[in-house]
């Protein structure tokens, strides 16, 4: 069954200057008719999507499991530090990456 194409290659060399892409002649014939393929496909999808089919992203539905937000033992800052190569005012010490003192 012969491609429809819906694209053309004047439409695929308009939108790769626009996002300044060089594209040989071979390259934006092919993309048109990828691309001829794709519109072609959400064409189709379109057909069956109707007002009582639910629009979804994933087949599955999917929940987010959440846990109570529960304070634990943390450690103290001394215990944080003492690991620390340097520390001053109770705060990790690290040279600056910027080659700037702030």
């Amino acid at each position: 069954m012969p491609e429809q194409q819906v694209i053309s290659a004047e439409q695929v060399q308009h939108l790769a200057g626009l996002a300044r892409i060089a594209l040989t002649p071979d390259e934006i014939q092919h993309l048109a008719v990828e691309l001829g393929t794709i519109v072609d496909n959400i064409r189709k999808v379109s057909e069956v999507a109707t007002a009582d089919v639910p629009a979804t992203s994933h087949p599955i539905p999917l929940t987010n499991v959440f846990r109570p937000d529960v304070v634990g033992e943390v450690l103290t800052n001394e215990q944080a530090l003492s690991g620390a190569p340097e520390s001053a005012d109770g705060r990790f010490k690290v040279s600056a990456i910027l080659g700037e003192e702030q």
